[in-house]
């Protein structure tokens, strides 16, 4: 293809749209490469440290959306640090600095500091998009500066941050000329907002398709908001909590009645059951339900709801609803094809709970599902046997027993059939998470036969090295494996150094790894960064040895032999990060 123009090629280009299928075609020849390298215009770096702003503007000087990703996925998990790092601004800096025309930005577990938001809406003249998803470290004055510079902001998307509210005043920043909002998600904010400002907003911005509101929001506002914006497809509510007899709730549900566009509902923050008869009529058209933030909801409201959602593609529900109302949904969403069950108490004390049998009813009655996130108290090899029979078409599957250890409550043993089940049957598994009783087994299957897995997560798994080894060797396509509490070793890290090249990152926590193996890794792959994350001097304690050094010097070194508590290790091309914090060892 070298006699077609570089006008054809990006032309060509435009229609590759993911990030994978567009570094292979960067591959091919060095024509396409550079083609490629000119017409690109969305980045993504799974791993912020990874590589420099630097090295990634040289080779994309026509960004203009970013994608970033910071501290590991099990910081959601509090495993990491508060302050281990994950810095957004000196990618800000750099790409100000080199006049990059920024446009959209979408930043994952990174610290998102008030002078990085500051910087990035002075910056980047025609920025339109922000989302932040699990970032911290910024305040309200950080998103009043977003409000007031960014003419031409499009989207703000806040999810599940951590947010200091400092004021109120934030909404009224938003300059009157702004009118081009199509998506506005502040839901995770815990203070007030400014109503008027918020209703004044939502009336200048006729193209508005998405808004999620948080609790400070009543239902006042929201009935006035909706008036201004029928045409809105995806909506969060804020508090959803009045008298059913009142003529609020009257004039919600008839303003609902008007707002025909709506596809996806989530949000009753706070909300009174009995005002739930309202959303009834707009239920039919939804495609996507989030009910997980939603604890006043039980059983019998929940279930109520679901029978009106008969076109469901997208349920996040609380186990509140329990094994009754997921056959429920199984017997009334057909169509569904993502479903996450989420626990209302993560201790499992409590009596409301889900078990195998939910599972089974939502794989019978659900045939398209592919994707599912279930945290429950119990599971049983026959049920994940049914449910890889009846779905063999998932790419997710996250099973998360509360009780992290228990066995099959029937036949006592381990949950490795099921799962190998799992594996056989769903060839194009690319993510995977595994709870219960675990023997090496279910390695084996997961070596042998999910070929296309890219994630695993798993914790108290396992009895041997094998078990890991077994992974490693067989899952070829393999880029994130993250354990915890399981019994893996210096065997298992050291069998195949070569593996990790190929991936993303490896987490290992409270498992039996040495810091003289992790010295040995970081050895053999130069290329890698191998981090020890040393909490509250975990390592202190350890027998230190006087030695002498090749320069003559005394040193003290640590004892090889000691545990690490905590092992990150990923591929950079960079070499050791510069904003390491002490508690952090780069090997």
């Amino acid at each position: 293809m070298n006699y077609f123009p570089d006008e054809v090629l990006e032309h060509v280009f435009d229609y590759v749209t993911s990030h994978r299928d567009r570094n292979a075609v960067s591959l091919v020849c060095k024509l396409w490469y550079r083609v490629d390298r000119f017409s690109r215009q969305k980045v993504f770096v799974g791993n912020c440290y990874s590589i420099t702003p630097e090295r990634v503007i040289g080779r994309f000087p026509c960004v203009k959306s970013l994608t970033l990703k910071g501290k590991p996925h099990f910081a959601d998990f509090n495993l990491v640090p508060h302050d281990w790092g994950g810095y957004v601004y000196p990618w800000i800096q750099a790409f100000a600095k080199r006049r990059i025309s920024l446009e959209e930005l979408r930043l994952k577990r990174m610290v998102v500091t008030d002078d990085s938001l500051e910087l990035l809406s002075r910056s980047f003249p025609n920025f339109k998009s922000l989302l932040l998803f699990s970032c911290e470290g910024f305040t309200t004055n950080g998103l009043a500066a977003i409000a007031a510079n960014c003419r031409f902001l499009r989207e703000l998307d806040l999810q599940e941050n951590e947010i200091d509210d400092h004021s109120n005043y934030w909404l009224s920043c938003f300059p009157e000329s702004c009118t081009s909002l199509v998506s506005l998600n502040f839901a995770c904010l815990r203070g007030e907002v400014n109503l008027g400002a918020l209703e004044r907003l939502v009336a200048r911005s006729p193209n508005l398709k998405s808004l999620r509101l948080n609790r400070a929001v009543p239902i006042e506002t929201l009935q006035n908001i909706l008036a201004h914006a029928p045409q809105l497809v995806d909506l969060g509510t804020g508090s959803y909590d009045h008298d059913r007899d009142s003529e609020i709730y009257e004039n919600i549900k008839n303003t609902l009645l008007k707002c025909k566009s709506i596809r996806s509902l989530s949000g009753f923050l706070d909300v009174s059951p009995c005002c739930l008869a309202s959303i009834y009529p707009i239920c039919s058209n939804l495609t996507s339900l989030n009910l997980s933030y939603a604890p006043g909801l039980h059983g019998n409201e929940l279930i109520k709801v679901i029978q009106y959602c008969e076109r469901l593609q997208r349920l996040w529900i609380l186990d509140g609803i329990g094994d009754k109302g997921l056959e429920v949904v199984a017997s009334t969403c057909n169509e569904l094809q993502e479903l996450r069950v989420f626990p209302s108490d993560l201790s499992g004390a409590g009596n409301v709970a889900v078990t195998e049998e939910g599972l089974v009813a939502i794989s019978k009655g659900c045939p398209k599902l592919h994707s599912i996130l279930y945290f429950c108290h119990q599971m049983t090899n026959a049920a994940l046997v049914t449910v890889a029979k009846n779905n063999p078409n998932f790419i997710r599957f996250r099973l998360c027993i509360l009780d992290p250890t228990k066995p099959d409550p029937v036949m006592g043993n381990a949950l490795d059939e099921g799962f190998g089940a799992i594996v056989k049957a769903c060839k194009g598994l690319r993510r995977l998470s595994l709870s219960g009783l675990l023997s090496d087994q279910v390695f084996y299957y997961i070596g042998e036969y999910a070929k296309h897995l890219e994630m695993l997560s798993l914790a108290f798994a396992g009895i041997s090295d094998k078990g890991m080894i077994h992974v490693l060797n067989g899952c070829k396509k393999l880029r994130k494996l993250e354990i915890m509490d399981s019994p893996f070793g210096d065997m298992a890290l050291l069998q195949d150094v070569g593996k990790y090249e190929t991936m993303r990152s490896l987490w290992m926590s409270s498992c039996e790894i040495t810091l003289g193996g992790c010295k040995t890794l970081a050895k053999k792959m130069p290329r890698l960064n191998v981090e020890i994350i040393n909490e509250n001097d975990q390592l202190g304690f350890c027998r230190n040895v006087e030695m002498i050094n090749e320069n003559g010097q005394s040193e003290v070194c640590r004892d090889d032999k000691q545990k690490v508590g905590k092992m990150y290790l990923y591929r950079t091309l960079v070499g050791p990060r510069k904003d390491a914090p002490k508690f952090v060892w780069t090997l």
